[in-house]
């Protein structure tokens, strides 16, 4: 009893601690906020991005400003053609004179104004290319033979109309019998081709490589 009468005496003579309000309650939990790995730089992320966005915007309303004018000179150029495509005009004597015209061409091709430079350009490229074809043929390729030579040798006809054309009188000429030559031997080709007769096409092939060096060494 004495013990618990002390511990009475010695509750009283301590202060008695003051009761906090709501508003100055230390919070049991405490949430801490903070930002990791971010530098000063992180935080101007957003103006970066608008302006790249304006960027871009602006771009686009340039690119789609020069449309117009980009669809004009694909006009002039004849890259832009509106309703079916036509067939190009020949100018000189390089058609068969007995049908009047070839029978390796083909229609329903794009014949873009690609300029004489372009088109004696392409001559020595599709001749190099018709020189690579040899090892394609075959008994059982004949049909593709057919196939490329009448696609390259169509743009070859009307590439060299263009050539002549544009010569000076004293070769237009001996590029027309050129021309002449090459065609006629692109004819008995592509028909024996068209025949599957192999041992024709061989020979009618190597008649014509002797041409076609002929052609990259005129246009070179």
């Amino acid at each position: 009893m004495a013990l618990l009468a002390d511990m009475n005496v010695v509750s009283k003579t301590l202060p008695a601690l003051p009761k906090l309000s709501n508003s100055q309650r230390i919070p049991n939990r405490v949430k801490i906020v903070g930002f990791l790995c971010k530098k000063k730089e992180d935080f101007q992320e957003h103006p970066l991005q608008t302006t790249r966005r304006l960027a871009i915007g602006l771009a686009s309303i340039a690119l789609i400003g020069d449309s117009t004018k980009g669809i004009s000179l694909a006009k002039e150029n004849w890259f832009w053609r509106e309703g079916p495509l036509t067939v190009p005009p020949v100018y000189n004597k390089i058609a068969n004179e007995k049908t009047g015209t070839r029978s390796f061409l083909k229609i329903g091709l794009y014949m873009a104004n690609i300029g004489v430079k372009g088109s004696a350009y392409r001559l020595r490229k599709y001749a190099f290319d018709l020189l690579a074809m040899a090892d394609l043929i075959g008994q059982d390729t004949l049909n593709y033979v057919r196939k490329y030579l009448r696609l390259k040798s169509t743009f070859m006809y009307y590439d060299f109309d263009k050539v002549i054309s544009a010569a000076p009188v004293n070769e237009k000429q001996p590029l027309t019998d050129l021309a002449n030559r090459l065609f006629d031997s692109f004819e008995k080709l592509e028909d024996a081709a068209k025949k599957k007769n192999l041992p024709q096409t061989e020979s009618f092939y190597r008649d014509t490589t002797v041409i076609l060096q002929e052609v990259m060494e005129r246009m070179a």
